[in-house]
């Protein structure tokens, strides 16, 4: 028995179908609707069978009345019953499937997000829609379907067998043939279909999604028609590995043919000689011989349950794979569509921040996961302090590592070495709504959401007011935009913010981090697609959140703040306390990077290359 839960528990379905919630009461009672629903079939079929041949015989038209009832109670009851498994049946996937993103979205809020900054915006997207919809399905398309088959063949076999015996072993043999081989040979199938369509559809559907968002900076780059090639090239895969499969699947198919014929043929041959020995009515021979028709409408679909079945086990790997854990990391609640939903980082409204909290860097080497278990560090023994009243910038050429080293400090990855700690405690080891109390990362592709402006802004902290959000706004350089929308700051942005310039995005997030509660804030780029003014006063304004005394916009909650900026920007600089130069070695040009220079930002000028870049930076903005 333990062994057995055991492999239940190393199941990703079994896991994942934990996380649906599902009431198995409503499942019981889809499958009897549903057995009710066909068994009227088959009794529709048995009935209007002797009918006929009762009939043929001309007898008395009162000896036909119950048969004729019957006939249409079944026809009727047949459409009843199956409307309403229908809805019991989609009742219990529809709610399981709420279940399980609401669950599936609490478990990623509240644990480790190191599963999730590897994958790309796309497989993200297919891994929470398709697949938690595949495993959704695994109780609506297979779990339901095979166990209406077993009823109805019970109960079909032990009818024909109480007319003939011979004839309902014959017609359980064929129906073993049609729901047990055919549905084996139809996983076989789906195993090698399921795995490289999976894959398929996530490079598909993350290439569409690249393709659709980014088409402007791809077509500038010339790197759009290597995304379209990718694309096609997924599309391809996609309906090779379909192509592979539909031979095994056209046999079974033909095996589920062949079993009907093969039980109406039995019936015929076992059934003429019991009517002429006598212990077989003509009436009754009719019954055994039509009635198996029915029947393999439940075996026929088994076969679809089985690629069903092998389909939602691949989803739930993907789906349980973004949890990053051997076990359900959330206990199953059921979603309450009335209760706001938190996003992971953001701390939840009425949060207690941590006023003094000190984010620590001591020798930490930061790396990304490539390929399986590897590894590439990109940035080396960083030593850093920030608590509220600090800034430092993050400087160094693109690629250097700095996001990669605000998303450690962040604890959205664990160091490769050396240790990150918030106030002594290991930052990636807390739980996000606890690291958010202390740190929040305005990352450069951060999510806007298709609400109002205001409620973007209410993802930091969900008590926020249209006062403040309106004061924070024009604090970030935003009245103008402000002024021009429509509803002010009640107006809906489109989906992840398309209808708003990159540098209105970017400062929409930074108001947005200003607002949360958390005393540290980490922001990656914040002056992309500003122009140099723009992007120095926006800078400047972070660096003043660090003081209490600068005038900034109204805030009930903790200042002053820390701050880490990885900017590649050095014109404002002389606003932070500490400057950070990220290099590679001379000596080492193609391993990590490191701090190759540190101090304030007049002390860097004393280095050539650091003044450099300044006098390339002022020369290029006239």
């Amino acid at each position: 028995m333990t062994r057995r839960r055991g492999r239940l528990d190393a199941d990703p379905l079994w896991r994942a179908v934990r996380l649906l919630d599902v009431r198995w009461r409503r499942v019981v009672w889809a499958v009897t609707l549903g057995t009710l629903a066909l068994g009227s079939s088959v009794a529709l079929a048995a009935v209007a069978a002797w009918l006929i041949a009762r009939a043929s015989q001309m007898p008395p038209v009162l000896t036909l009345s119950v048969a004729v009832v019957a006939v249409r109670a079944f026809g009727i009851s047949r459409g009843v019953f199956r409307y309403l498994e229908r809805l019991a049946s989609h009742d219990v996937a529809l709610r399981g499937m709420a279940a399980l993103r609401a669950n599936l979205y609490t478990g990623l809020a509240g644990g480790s997000p190191a599963a999730l900054v590897r994958l790309r915006r796309g497989d993200l997207l297919a891994r929470v829609g398709a697949d938690v919809d595949d495993v959704g399905d695994v109780v609506v398309r297979a779990l339901i379907p095979a166990g209406v088959a077993l009823a109805v063949s019970v109960g079909s076999v032990a009818l024909v067998a109480a007319f003939l015996p011979a004839a309902g072993v014959a017609l359980a043999l064929c129906l073993v043939l049609a729901a047990v081989v055919a549905p084996w040979l139809s996983a076989r199938a789906a195993r090698d279909v399921e795995d490289r369509g999976a894959t398929a559809r996530a490079a598909m559907t993350a290439s569409a999604l690249e393709i659709l968002e980014e088409s402007g900076p791809l077509a500038v780059s010339g790197r759009l028609p290597g995304r379209l090639a990718d694309l096609r090239t997924a599309d391809r895969d996609l309906a090779r590995a379909t192509d592979d499969g539909a031979r095994t699947a056209g046999i079974s198919a033909a095996l589920s043919a062949a079993a009907v014929g093969t039980a109406v043929l039995a019936a015929v041959v076992l059934g003429l000689p019991a009517v002429v020995s006598g212990t077989l009515t003509p009436e009754e021979l009719s019954v055994v011989v039509l009635t198996p028709l029915a029947v393999f409408e439940a075996a026929n679909a088994l076969p679809a349950a089985a690629v069903q079945l092998h389909r939602s086990r691949q989803a739930a790997r993907r789906v349980m794979g973004l949890l990053g854990v051997s076990a359900p990391p959330v206990t199953p609640v059921s979603p309450r569509p009335d209760t706001p939903g938190e996003l992971s980082g953001s701390p939840a409204t009425g949060a207690i921040p941590r006023p003094d909290a000190t984010l620590v860097l001591d020798g930490v080497a930061c790396a990304w996961q490539t390929d399986g278990p590897r590894t590439r560090t990109v940035v080396t023994g960083v030593d850093l302090t920030v608590r509220p009243g600090r800034a430092v910038a993050l400087v160094g050429p693109s690629g250097i590592g700095k996001t990669t080293l605000l998303a450690t400090a962040a604890g959205l990855l664990a160091p490769a070495a050396g240790r990150a700690t918030l106030d002594g405690d290991d930052v990636a080891a807390l739980p996000r709504d606890e690291a958010a109390r202390g740190v929040v990362l305005v990352a450069e592709d951060g999510h806007v959401f298709d609400t109002t402006v205001l409620e973007n802004l209410r993802v930091a902290r969900g008590d926020v007011t249209a006062a403040e959000a309106e004061a924070v706004l024009r604090d970030v350089g935003l009245g103008a935009w402000l002024s021009g929308l429509p509803e002010g700051v009640g107006t809906t942005l489109g989906p992840d913010a398309t209808d708003v310039s990159g540098g209105e995005r970017r400062r929409l997030l930074v108001a947005r981090a200003l607002l949360a509660p958390a005393p540290l804030l980490l922001v990656d780029e914040p002056a992309e697609h500003l122009d140099p003014g723009t992007a120095d006063a926006l800078v400047r304004r972070l660096a003043a959140a660090t003081r209490p005394d600068t005038g900034a916009a109204p805030r009930p909650d903790v200042v002053p703040r820390g701050l880490v900026v990885a900017t590649h920007r050095l014109g404002a600089l002389e606003a932070m306390d500490e400057v950070l130069l990220l290099a590679r070695p001379d000596d080492d040009p193609d391993g990590p990077a490191r701090v190759v220079a540190r101090g304030t930002h007049a002390e860097l000028l004393a280095r050539p290359d650091y003044r450099w870049a300044l006098d390339q930076e002022t020369a290029a903005t006239g």
